[in-house]
């Protein structure tokens, strides 16, 4: 029996791409801030990343498309906050990013990792942010090098 399992060896000229949305920027500039660290932590090369602002997390699944179609990256990272208000605004935000994601994902066959954190209030988003429950960035970046070290074993 063969076992494959990725490891956080980066893989040699590998390029990530960190999405991160303006909106609730105090959360998601702490996201993009940790996932840099963690990348630089395991060998990433600070030229070796490219970040990309975009407005909400709406906006973020057709850049995330973009960016895959043009095959220039191992690894694509999608950061982002939504918090819950008094309409349903949330749900179409969350569910519609997290789909569009998926959907890149496998249309491109590229890692493309869910980064958004949908919350009920602002205090759950500062805990996953470097509170309580770490940084959610940094996990996310973790998993994008673990990825393409296990997409490059499997090819």
């Amino acid at each position: 029996m063969t076992h494959y399992e990725g490891d956080l060896r980066t893989v040699g000229g590998a390029r990530y791409a960190i999405i991160a949305s303006r909106w609730n920027a105090r959360i998601t500039d702490a996201l993009v801030a940790g996932a840099r660290k963690e990348l630089a932590g395991n060998g990433v090369a600070e030229d070796a990343i490219d970040v990309i602002r975009v407005p909400g997390a709406w906006e973020i699944p057709v850049v995330a498309a973009r960016l895959a179609a043009g095959g220039g990256h191992a690894a694509i990272m999608a950061l982002g906050c939504v918090i819950r208000g008094d309409t349903r605004h949330y749900e179409h935000v969350a569910d519609g990013c997290a789909e569009g994601l998926m959907r890149v994902q496998l249309d491109y066959r590229l890692p493309v990792l869910n980064g958004v954190l949908a919350v009920e209030v602002a205090e759950d988003a500062e805990a996953r942010a470097g509170g309580s429950h770490g940084n959610k960035g940094e996990e996310v970046a973790l998993a994008a090098v673990e990825m393409v070290n296990l997409l490059e074993k499997l090819a």
